[in-house]
């Protein structure tokens, strides 16, 4: 009886590491589409930043805000768009440290999921 309630704890708490680790891999693909979309931002913003170093001083630059463009200083248009490359980048890194420690926590819940699996076939083949 006791092997009984001791397989049947090993088995909940398998199921616990299943799901733990399903909610894992539900959180890396959302990661994966925000570092894409990040990926995109930053290629499309150092483009930009590319672009403003080959306008000659005098050109003009505008600012799309709604249907209207208007007139905007290269200086505020070059700090805002190295802003926002600052941004993304501080946000790649984010993005990219919680995909690391995610990442080592799968491990971490796969190797107890697998252990725990070994445990109940052990007790049940006995």
């Amino acid at each position: 009886m006791a092997d009984g309630a001791a397989v049947e704890a090993t088995r909940k708490a398998l199921e616990q590491e299943t799901m733990a680790l399903q909610d894992l891999r539900k959180e890396q693909a959302t990661l994966v589409a925000t570092r894409q979309t990040l990926d995109s931002q930053l290629q499309e913003n150092e483009l930009v930043d590319k672009e403003f170093g080959l306008l000659k001083d005098d050109a003009r630059i505008y600012k799309m805000v709604g249907p209207v463009l208007v007139p905007q200083e290269r200086a505020e248009s070059v700090a805002n768009v190295q802003k926002r490359l600052e941004y993304i980048r501080g946000e790649m890194k984010r993005v990219d440290d919680r995909m690391d420690k995610l990442a080592a926590e799968q491990q971490k819940r796969s190797m107890s999921a697998y252990k725990l699996q070994m445990e109940i076939q052990g007790v049940s083949t006995a």
